[in-house]
This record gives structure tokens, sequence and C-alpha cells, in this order.
């Protein structure tokens, strides 16, 4: 069993940087895949960006290419996303997953979830 924290949404302006972390309980982190996921109002939840257990590789909706970038530092049990250039667009609720096999972009795939953390782009 896992349980993700997230944390470090806020409200913040266009063009502006935010960094959300994502804290994952238990021994066993580096054996997880991890991903982002968004759902803004009214529609349905979306995947963001994915990376492998081994951390060398990511994968990002097209959207989001070249202005956020996902990590993990397993020692620490996190994972992050740092979004940068910030759009009104990008406005929802973040969500980080996780899963005990190869990253994937599919919701259904992930077997825990964390209670996500709300991100307000305002223009």
């Amino acid at each position: 069993q896992v349980q993700l924290v997230e944390s470090g949404g806020g409200s913040v302006q266009a063009g502006d940087s935010l960094r959300l972390s994502c804290v994952a309980s238990g021994r066993t982190f580096s054996s997880y895949a991890m991903a982002w996921f968004r759902q803004a109002p009214g529609k349905q939840r979306e995947f963001v960006a994915v990376i492998t257990r081994s951390g060398v590789t990511t994968y990002y909706t097209e959207s989001v290419k070249g202005r956020f970038t996902i990590s993990r530092d397993d020692a620490k049990n996190t994972v992050y996303l740092r979004m940068n250039s910030l759009e009104p667009e990008d406005t929802a609720v973040y969500y980080c997953a996780a899963r005990t096999s190869f990253g994937s972009t599919v919701i259904a795939d992930y077997d825990y979830w964390g209670q996500g953390t709300q991100v307000t782009v305002s223009s």
C-alpha cells in the first residue's frame, strides 16, 4: 500500500512557475512508475507527465512539452512537476499517481492516487 500526498499548488499569474511535489509513503518508491494527471473544472482527468522507475525516461502530453518537467528523488520518496510559463489553460487539480509496472499514460493503469493539489493560473 502506498499513500501519496501532493503539495505546491497555488494561484499564480500567466507566465509564472510552480513546482509540485508528491511524497510517497513506504520503502519501495523506486519500484513505482510515477505520473501526474490533472482535471480541469467540467472536464475529464487527463494525463500530464510520467517518469519511469529508473528515472531515465519521461513522457509528456503535447500541450506541456517544453514547459513542464517531471523528475524524481528516490532518496526522498518524492516526484516533482516543475511547471514553467504557466497558462490559464493549465488551471486544474493536479494528481500524482503510482503503479508497480512500466510507465503509462492511462488513468486506469494506476494503482495509487493522491488527493490532488489545486493550480489556478489567471491571465
